[in-house]
């Protein structure tokens, strides 16, 4: 694997993956767990990797690449785009994935994490509540092609930034997700660990690196309440802040030190429910890139477990909308946190974070797509089922989230019956997961949904990245 190496040592080829996992169970030297954690970014190699984990790399590589393409055409994404390009050279060995321009690698990431994260259809790990791909993908694909990497180390510093990142939106806990947006703020340590891989950053380095980075955490859940654009802001914000946080610190740059646990660090200001144990949850034995869902619904995922305990009552029982006199949505907390304040969306994007919109998309049109979204939002059956909806929270649901994400409806038919459904895992999680097929095709749906890229072309991008592990320089993914 090509890596170029900067100060201090890096740990040798021999060690394994149980090394790393040794390494960050019993820190040694009086190592703290941030220090654990930006050691195992810094010196996780190819072969600690399971298979199966790289070939769960590529498959979020393929569906992360689709959800870029879809932004295409979007209004803050094309606004998000078109600044980082004004501010970026007008040629540069990296790729803006929605313009076909090449440009520097901060331009580039910052404009393909907007444009991943507006269709809502990009993954998802439940018990972080975090978004990896988003934040992970962007900033390592135009890392890896203005330096020439190879595929292996863009798979491997993918697999890096979603450790670290899952480990940071699990260490900040429920209590932070209530009023910050985890993706944005977990997401600058993600995007800085998946970068300083491909910098070959010492252990040294990448703990400066995830200082830099955490000290530019940021994302806040106001902009629901007035359909703002910030969600996209985030995750560009992430990428960048990342990206630059792990180049400061090749060049020398240091960061706090406990940026984490420390008096005035991360925890301190940002959750009440801070567990610095989950920072290096058996890293190198537990590979939270495998439990990562994918979503099968164009919407907030946490309107998915409803969705489809809807989906299963109204096939089960032959169930049309005009037969359903009001729907009881059983919900956690975090999804009346986030979806409680949209009580009458006004774009097609936060319609995607109403639970009442979501189902009504279930019981009118069967799915709930990009297109049914954008064709359908505010079609009369649906806002007339919306306000047949509510949530309420139930102890069983909320108990078991984050770490299981179950749902439950009950619904009133307008014949007098009162049914119920459930599911324990919804469609996507990976007890429940898509099949390659399912998975490709979606990809394919989404790069051609707004012209983002042609059916062909999606189908030789994704044949590329199945060949990243024998590639030897990460180009372009579209000619």
């Amino acid at each position: 694997m090509v890596r170029s190496e900067t100060e201090g040592t890096p740990m040798n080829d021999h060690h394994t993956g149980q090394a790393l996992a040794n390494l960050a169970a019993n820190p040694v030297n009086s190592m703290h767990a941030g220090q654990a954690l930006a050691n195992f970014a810094a010196n996780l190699k190819l072969d600690a990797i399971p298979a199966a984990v790289l070939d769960g790399a590529e498959d979020f590589l393929i569906d992360w690449l689709g959800s870029a393409l879809a932004g295409k055409g979007a209004r803050a994404v094309e606004s998000i785009a078109r600044f980082a390009e004004s501010m970026a050279p007008a040629d540069g060995p990296s790729e803006v994935l929605i313009h076909r321009r090449r440009t520097s690698p901060l331009a580039a990431a910052v404009a393909n994490a907007a444009s991943s994260h507006v269709a809502e259809q990009d993954d998802l790990h439940n018990s972080s509540v975090f978004h990896p791909a988003t934040v992970v993908f962007p900033p390592a694909l135009a890392v890896a092609q203005a330096l020439g990497r190879s595929g292996a180390d863009l798979l491997v510093a993918a697999v890096a930034g979603y450790e670290v990142g899952i480990r940071v939106g699990e260490f900040l806990g429920r209590s932070h997700y209530k009023v910050f947006h985890t993706t944005g703020t977990a997401g600058t340590l993600a995007a800085a660990a998946a970068v300083g891989q491909l910098l070959g950053l010492s252990p040294q380095q990448m703990t400066h690196a995830f200082g830099s980075a955490g000290t530019q955490s940021a994302g806040l859940w106001e902009f629901l309440r007035d359909a703002a654009d910030s969600k996209q802001l985030h995750t560009a914000h992430a990428v960048g802040a990342g990206l630059t946080a792990a180049y400061l610190a090749a060049d020398g740059f240091t960061g706090a030190q406990r940026i984490f646990d420390g008096a005035q660090g991360m925890a301190a200001g940002m959750s009440r429910d801070a567990d610095a144990s989950r920072l290096t949850d058996r890293l190198g034995t537990r590979w939270a890139l495998a439990e990562t869902s994918f979503k099968f619904h164009a919407s907030c995922r946490h309107t998915h477990p409803a969705a489809d305990a809807l989906h299963q009552l109204m096939r089960t029982h032959g169930l049309k909308a005009a037969d359903l006199a009001a729907v009881k949505a059983l919900v956690h907390q975090g999804a009346i946190d986030v979806l409680g304040p949209v009580v009458d969306p006004q774009t097609v994007h936060q319609s995607k974070f109403s639970m009442g919109t979501v189902l009504g998309m279930i019981a009118v049109h069967g799915r709930a797509g990009v297109t049914e979204f954008d064709e359908h939002w505010r079609d009369p059956a649906v806002t007339a089922f919306c306000r047949r909806v509510a949530m309420q929270l139930d102890p069983e649901v909320d108990a078991a989230y984050p770490a299981r994400w179950i749902g439950k409806v009950e619904v009133q038919t307008r014949d007098g019956r009162t049914l119920q459904a459930r599911v324990n895992e919804p469609k996507g999680d990976p007890g429940n997961a898509l099949t390659r097929t399912e998975l490709e095709d979606k990809a394919i749906s989404l790069a051609t949904y707004r012209g983002g890229a042609s059916a062909a072309a999606m189908q030789r991008a994704i044949e590329r990245i199945r060949s990243l592990r024998t590639t030897s320089r990460v180009g372009f993914i579209f000619d």
